[in-house]
């Protein structure tokens, strides 16, 4: 008996995938994978809707109709004032005026439902917000697309607003009263064939924190530094890296200046030791970098080294002249006792008083190797700075 329940369980739910298969390959896209999630589903539901403008002969239950209404009204709405009125549209004539009104909205005739989303200018803030009923309606019309989509439906949005010629068109075609504009017609129907969603996500077109911020900002700028705080340590006793490859790995930060500006650039050249009974850092900056005018005229300066190499990427491919690339970096600016900035995501912080600074004689040079470097160097010669370490702070 157990046996022929199940048996009978599996036969049924074979019947209802076939079914679907069968149901969804005349009718819309194949069917992703099933959501894990509420969160999933949302998200399949978004990447997935694409525009359908080719659909069936077959009308739209009203059911479907009342639930794409109540889609729209559930948008977000400036100041609550849901300034909108929606004209539902299923007679052929009136379609077929609909599709006359904008030269990209053929399809309101074939479609068996046009839903024309009006903005109530009655009831709207005055002054400058007087448009808000824009973005109200904007958000109502998709949440008519996506909720169209979720239902097997297909969608297009084509727009009457501002183009005053095609608003003139349609309010006379529907008769509508002065104080509503139309905004947009959403074509809907059964989609005829399967329409493939674009891939429409570039990272070129977003920003953090201030334009052109990079995408590390997000880890930066959420990060408390203070959960994990700097000690002060003694270098010469417990330094714990490779003076040969600290610098060549992947680079570190050097930065200059104080409380009124300074700018940070990442190294790859420079050497650690022991100079004058010292424990000195040499570092190495090009005369046409921006950070050079910074070291010509502080006495103190950091380098830094950070776990995260995209933080030393950015600062190596942007200049400080074309914009403060700490604060596009999310990275918070910290000060030694002598004024010296740093940063507090980096994990090892030394700071250095400068001991002795001058640039490259090339009459000096003693073989090929920097001499075939600055044949062709646009940033000029390189300045050197020796400096004592008089900090050193790591986590």
């Amino acid at each position: 008996m157990k046996t022929s329940i199940v048996l009978n369980i599996v036969l049924a739910v074979a019947l209802l995938v076939l079914g679907g298969k069968l149901f969804f390959g005349k009718q819309a896209a194949p069917a992703a994978a099933e959501p894990t999630s509420a969160e999933d589903a949302v998200m399949e539901n978004i990447l997935t809707r694409a525009s359908v403008r080719s659909y069936q002969d077959k009308a739209i239950e009203e059911e479907k109709i009342e639930k794409l209404l109540r889609a729209g009204m559930a948008a977000p709405t400036a100041g609550d004032k849901r300034p909108w009125h929606f004209v539902v549209v299923t007679d052929y004539a009136v379609r077929e005026k609909l599709a006359a009104t904008n030269p990209y909205a053929t399809m309101a005739l074939d479609a068996p439902l046009d839903i024309v989303v009006c903005g109530d200018t009655t009831n709207t803030f005055p002054g400058e917000g007087k448009d808000f009923w824009v973005q109200d309606l904007s958000a109502a019309t998709e949440n008519i697309l996506l909720a169209a989509h979720a239902m097997g439906l297909g969608a297009v949005w084509t727009g009457t607003y501002p183009i005053k010629e095609r608003q003139q068109m349609t309010a006379e075609v529907l008769g509508l009263p002065d104080h509503l504009i139309p905004l947009a017609t959403i074509c809907i129907g059964y989609p005829e064939k399967p329409v493939e969603p674009k891939q429409k996500f570039d990272e070129k077109n977003i920003s953090y924190n201030t334009y052109g911020g990079a995408a590390t900002t997000l880890k930066h700028a959420a990060a408390t530094p203070q959960e994990k705080p700097f000690h002060a340590f003694d270098i010469e006793d417990d330094f714990n890296h490779n003076p040969f490859t600290i610098f060549g790995n992947h680079g570190l930060l050097l930065a200059a200046g104080n409380k009124d500006g300074f700018n940070a650039m990442t190294i790859g050249w420079g050497a650690m030791g022991t100079l004058w009974r010292k424990p000195a850092v040499t570092v190495y900056v090009a005369e046409k970098r921006y950070t050079h005018e910074f070291m010509e005229r502080s006495k103190y300066f950091t380098v830094m080294r950070f776990k995260d190499n995209s933080i030393v990427d950015y600062m190596g491919t942007h200049s400080g002249r074309d914009g403060d690339k700490a604060k596009a970096l999310g990275l918070h600016t910290l000060y030694t006792e002598n004024g010296t900035p740093y940063f507090a995501e980096a994990d090892l912080v030394i700071e250095c008083e400068t001991m002795y600074a001058e640039p490259f004689d090339k009459a000096a040079f003693r073989n090929q190797v920097p001499k075939n470097l600055y044949a062709d160097f646009p940033a000029g010669v390189h300045s050197f700075y020796i400096g004592e370490v008089v900090k050193a702070l790591k986590r």
